[in-house]
């Protein structure tokens, strides 16, 4: 089955089909990681799928150490150093090991994971929501950062793999 033939039924009009978890596998396997964070973007923006904060709450919670060190970075660098004790009640100043409110204070360049792993998703959540206002281009760092990580993606569920296949659709013809 070639790459249009498994996108067809991703139309933005239909239910996702039962096997939308298979496709997004095939799929995955087969486009480039710029067009899978492209699509996966869409979906972090679709009205048909939660809040971006959310979806990366949701992200966090099943990411492992590294993961969830990778994308703390990507959010950090997005709310800058102004924000550390500010965001989800002061917790980076707090999890970082700094002053939270100290006024010019550049976050790390790195983030551990046992640094991330002090965070809740819930915090994470907050965290996006907030960098998602400060600089909107988060949503698609935070799309290329998840496209190397598919599988992770999956947990998403079926709305949010429709609307990844949906904007791949589009993107094939």
């Amino acid at each position: 089955m070639g790459l249009l033939d498994i996108l067809r039924p991703y139309d933005g009009n239909s239910p996702p089909p039962a096997d939308v978890d298979r496709h997004f596998d095939e799929v995955a396997g087969q486009v480039p990681p710029a067009d899978l964070g492209n699509g996966i973007a869409a979906a972090f923006r679709s009205d048909a799928t939660p809040p971006f904060g959310d979806m990366v709450s949701n992200l966090f919670g099943k990411s492992n150490p590294q993961q969830r060190a990778g994308i703390v970075e990507q959010l950090l660098r997005a709310i800058g150093p102004g924000a550390l004790g500010s965001v989800a009640g002061g917790v980076l100043g707090r999890v970082l090991g700094g002053s939270p409110t100290a006024a010019g204070a550049a976050p790390p360049a790195t983030i551990t994971p046992e640094q991330a792993s002090r965070l809740s998703p819930a915090d994470v959540g907050a965290i996006a929501a907030h960098a998602e206002q400060h600089d909107p281009s988060i949503v698609d760092r935070a799309a290329s950062f998840y496209a190397q990580h598919p599988t992770l993606v999956k947990s998403l569920g079926a709305l949010a793999l429709s609307a990844v296949l949906g904007h791949l659709r589009t993107q094939q013809r």
